[in-house]
């Protein structure tokens, strides 16, 4: 019996030591490895947030920039080209695709629906050269068969300052036909004799819209040809 009470307190005397000494040897030594593997995760942490932040404002600021080109002109997708002409069949109907609902919406435009009519739009000349509004042109010709059809002149940015356009279009009602029933329209930054349209601004890109209402070719864009629309040839350009 005394040599078991004897034995007890020593072991367990030694016990507690050795729990105790265990801590002290291993803390000192493992603090400082402790925060820089801390300060590694946290800088890495940092990192992979900061690289995400980047990339979604990037992503952001490209996906607004290209939005906002492809609704500032005319409609991005969905047109029939028919020489310097492009038809836009699907412009109004119930299942527009989103861009031409953006580009209406922004230029606070009503299409013309299926049944209603048919728009064109031209943006270049026959030759295929970009229409600009230093430059004079000479529509010419006839256009498909409609109850009536109106062409106007836009041009992309706004109007040079003090400048009223003292006309931005024709329409079918009001136009000097020759004899035969063909017609000519003048486009330039001068006054021009019989049908003129001024240009709506000194210089930069323009675009022509035709609109064509109830005309039969609303049902199939395959019954226009080049002969139905008007030529655009350039007369003259400034310096």
């Amino acid at each position: 019996m005394a040599q078991s009470s004897g034995v007890g307190p020593a072991a367990g005397t030694s016990l507690r030591e050795d729990a105790g000494a265990e801590p002290s040897r291993r803390t000192p030594a493992q603090l400082p490895k402790r925060l820089g593997r801390l300060a590694r995760g946290a800088a890495s942490r940092g990192s992979r947030v900061g690289l995400f932040v980047y990339a979604l404002t990037l992503g952001g600021l490209l996906g607004l920039a290209s939005a906002d080109y492809a609704t500032s002109g005319g409609y991005p997708f969905g047109g029939t080209a028919i020489g310097s002409w492009t038809a836009w069949p699907r412009a109004g109907s119930l299942d527009s695709d989103p861009y031409s609902r953006a580009v209406n919406a922004r230029r606070s435009d009503i299409p013309l629906a299926v049944g209603e009519g048919m728009l064109l739009t031209a943006a270049s000349d026959d030759k295929g050269r970009t229409l600009d509004a230093a430059c004079s042109y000479r529509l010419a010709g006839v256009t498909p068969p409609a109850r009536a059809w109106t062409l106007t002149v836009t041009g992309r940015g706004a109007l040079a300052a003090g400048q009223e356009p003292v006309r931005t279009g024709f329409t079918s009602t009001e136009i000097l036909r020759e004899p035969d029933g063909r017609f000519a329209i003048l486009l330039s930054p001068e006054v021009q004799p019989g049908n003129w349209l001024p240009m709506p601004r000194p210089r930069g890109p323009i675009r022509l819209a035709l609109r064509l209402y109830d005309t039969p070719v609303a049902a199939s864009v395959g019954s226009l040809d080049r002969d139905t629309l008007p030529a655009i040839e350039r007369t003259g350009c400034g310096s």
